[in-house]
């Protein structure tokens, strides 16, 4: 892993709460919308694999399930178990998504929702989806994330960035190379990472041997609207920008205007 990348997590980014504040409140919702609706049914053995300081392993261990939370950054894991007062999830480790150390088989979802965008190398990201697909049951469930290619340009005219020149070096390299880099460690600008394709994750995990059965623009364009946490606070304005977007998220036109694409695959 990326020494910038651990760096990011553990001196700058708040990884902790950031599901919990402005538009990344919409990718948790709309993320967990996804899970709700693949998941096998509790008790299931599910595998977080990269997930944090646990957003989702400790949702999913609320609602019953055998919840393995893995994440490369020790700090995560520290906040995961803080989190956990209540002991509800299985285990919670500092691991590589690339060399699990569970049984072949034991798995009935594989969860990878950074991995893939943190392993700028095609061959890092097969292995961890080889992984993945080692540690499932027959027929389990893969739900994996990615960046699209041009979030960080989009994000970039969103918060007036576009025209800084060091932001300008950084996105001018990520629609045609899908790698990202801020080797000054701005902490508005990200850390390394792979920026997608929507069509470039389909076959990366049809390329380790999985069957796909979805993918979605997770946010839409949603992210990008203006006084967004004054929609948000609407409870009526929620709920429709949530149907409208359910109907759009599989358009093809759109997945790639999304920040995040999500896709659902299974193990033969």
């Amino acid at each position: 892993m990326d020494c910038n990348v651990i760096r990011y997590y553990e001196e700058i980014e708040h990884e902790s709460d950031r599901l919990e504040k402005g538009t990344a409140r919409l990718e948790g919702e709309r993320t967990r919308e996804i899970l709700r609706q693949h998941l096998p049914a509790p008790p299931a053995r599910i595998l977080d694999a990269g997930g944090g300081p646990g957003a989702y392993a400790s949702w999913l261990a609320g609602r019953s399930y055998e919840v393995h939370l893995l994440d490369v950054v020790p700090r995560h894991i520290e906040q995961a178990k803080e989190r956990d007062k209540d002991g509800i999830l299985k285990s919670a480790e500092v691991g590589d998504a690339r060399t699990l150390d569970f049984e072949t088989h034991s798995m009935d979802a594989v969860l990878l929702m950074g991995p893939l965008y943190h392993l700028p190398a095609r061959s890092d990201r097969i292995a961890a989806l080889e992984e993945s697909l080692r540690v499932l049951k027959p027929g389990g469930v893969l739900i994996c994330a990615a960046i699209s290619r041009f979030a960080s340009f989009m994000d970039g005219m969103k918060q007036g960035y576009l025209f800084n020149p060091e932001f300008a070096r950084i996105v001018l390299k990520d629609p045609n190379e899908g790698r990202h880099e801020n080797p000054d460690m701005d902490p508005r600008y990200f850390t390394t990472a792979c920026f997608h394709r929507p069509e470039e994750l389909a076959e990366e995990i049809t390329d380790a041997g999985f069957d796909l059965v979805r993918t979605v623009g997770l946010e839409g364009p949603a992210w990008l609207l203006g006084h967004f946490d004054e929609l948000w606070a609407d409870e009526a304005k929620r709920k429709d920008l949530l149907t409208f977007l359910k109907l759009v998220e599989t358009e093809p036109s759109l997945i790639g205007v999304s920040a995040h694409i999500l896709t659902v695959a299974k193990a033969p």
